[in-house]
């Protein structure tokens, strides 16, 4: 065989290789890069983190674009506002002062607030354990302050909710507070239709079987002696209801629903979730504690 036809043929024999392993290669895939940033995993690929830190200073995690009613009370500042309080540490069983402040993103005091079921503001204690529940009205001072004096009886951490609503906008921000001494942590109690509130009135919960992303129906029945209640107005309506979720705390919003104790509500996810229920008769405040599951 000649020189060039020797040549030719060797061309078309390579030409026949590398095609071979182009089109293996094209079945396989590419090798993995070392270039983090050329292995880095698209968005969306990997497992989603929920921060429920309860220190993280960034903003709460948004719901989906059109949910209603997301949880709030995740984090000491979201959109713009943060919640700062002048001195976290308390003396267990001691009247102690709690002041706390509202600051914008350059840090500056807040000092206009919408009133919302008939106060500007609403602050909301409990331990972690999601006992010592107490509802209070702080008030402000001239240099926009918020103030009021609190007792914690059992030792531990506490949350601290600041459940406002500012330029029309709903907002609950939270912050950490710490009680001195061993604390003994309670377990949730089991879920149960009835309760006895702290001045001994009866009162039944009627709500069905929530599930995540649903609105729920919740009906409260109150008696005193076995005769039934009328509830007086607080705050605007026939009862106030705190929800909060077990373990993180979150705060769901509440909407009352009716002249009576009956409330709309929202859960997020599966779960426990410890309602704390207020209304009003014979001039006092009463407050009644239930377990709700959620699945």
């Amino acid at each position: 065989m000649s020189a060039p036809a020797k040549l030719g043929a060797f061309a078309a024999a390579l030409a026949l290789l590398f095609g071979g392993a182009a089109l293996a290669g094209a079945a396989i895939g590419p090798e993995p890069s070392d270039d983090p940033a050329a292995s880095a995993e698209t968005p969306g690929s990997s497992e989603e983190h929920s921060d429920m830190d309860s220190t993280t200073t960034s903003t709460e995690p948004h719901e989906a674009a059109g949910a209603a009613d997301p949880v709030r009370g995740l984090a000491v500042a979201t959109d713009g506002l943060r919640v700062v309080v002048d001195d976290p540490e308390l003396r267990r069983g001691r009247d102690e002062p709690l002041a706390f402040r509202i600051v914008d993103d350059r840090g500056d005091t807040v000092r206009d607030f919408d009133v919302e079921h008939t106060k500007r503001m609403h602050l909301i204690v409990a331990r972690r354990d999601l006992t010592g529940f107490q509802h209070l009205h702080p008030e402000q001072t001239r240099d926009g302050t918020w103030t009021t004096r609190v007792r914690l009886a059992d030792a531990g951490s506490y949350r601290l909710f600041a459940d406002f609503s500012h330029e029309g906008e709903a907002r609950t921000l939270a912050a950490d507070l710490r009680v001195d001494g061993p604390a003994d942590l309670k377990p949730l109690p089991a879920p149960r239709a009835t309760a006895v509130s702290d001045g001994g009135y009866d009162v039944r919960l009627d709500a069905g079987a929530p599930h995540p992303g649903e609105e729920a129906d919740l009906r409260f029945t109150i008696t005193k002696d076995g005769a039934p209640v009328r509830t007086e107005p607080y705050l605007g309506a026939g009862g106030h209801l705190v929800a909060l979720r077990e373990g993180d705390l979150a705060f769901l919003h509440v909407h009352p629903t009716g002249d009576g104790p009956s409330f709309a509500a929202t859960f997020p996810t599966e779960g426990r979730y410890r309602l704390f229920l207020q209304f009003q008769h014979e001039g006092r405040v009463q407050t009644v504690a239930f377990t709700q599951e959620v699945g």
